[in-house]
């Protein structure tokens, strides 16, 4: 019997660190530095000193309005501090890649780790996918009785629209 793998670091923690921008999965430089147990500014160094290996399509730079919109979104604060330069981030082949510029074991399990992550995500995603596929053929195959059925279930597959609910108090205005 072989010894049970113990994570580094949670999948869940690193699928949360998946993000969706310009239509591609990525992952933040500061999440990454955390993960590899080093500093933001030595993990952009280490890309800085070998750029020819992070092309667009594995590495980019967020623009201000990206970067600014992240910082809403996850309600991080840039009162004291802050970055000089908008955050880098990189897609699959990115984080594959950084495993040849930091060079500490951790780095390199800790990528293996991530590597599953995207490939689970991907997974999921196919899997996603192939369920709507079947489930049209299972639409053409039965008669109108199910209908109500699949459009229930087709409204349970969309991911969630409208502005969340708000959160505080309100005042009612008497008018006058």
């Amino acid at each position: 019997m072989g010894k049970k793998r113990e994570l580094l670091i949670p999948a869940e923690r690193i699928e949360r660190a998946i993000l969706l921008i310009r239509r591609q999965k990525v992952m933040l430089d500061a999440d990454l530095a955390e993960m590899y147990g080093v500093t933001t500014g030595n993990l952009n160094k280490a890309v800085t000193r070998n750029l020819e290996r992070f092309p667009a399509d594995f590495m980019f730079r967020l623009t201000k309005e990206e970067a600014d919109s992240l910082r809403f979104q996850s309600g991080i604060s840039n009162t004291r501090g802050g970055r000089r330069y908008a955050p880098r981030v990189f897609t699959d082949q990115g984080v594959a890649m950084l495993s040849s510029v930091l060079h500490s074991p951790r780095a390199v399990a800790v990528n293996i780790e991530i590597m599953r992550a995207f490939v689970r995500l991907r997974e999921m995603l196919t899997s996603h996918a192939d369920l709507a596929r079947r489930l049209d053929e299972l639409e053409r195959k039965y008669d109108q009785q199910f209908a109500v059925v699949f459009q229930a279930i087709r409204e349970l597959m969309k991911p969630p629209t409208g502005k969340p609910n708000e959160i505080g108090y309100h005042t009612l205005v008497e008018k006058k």
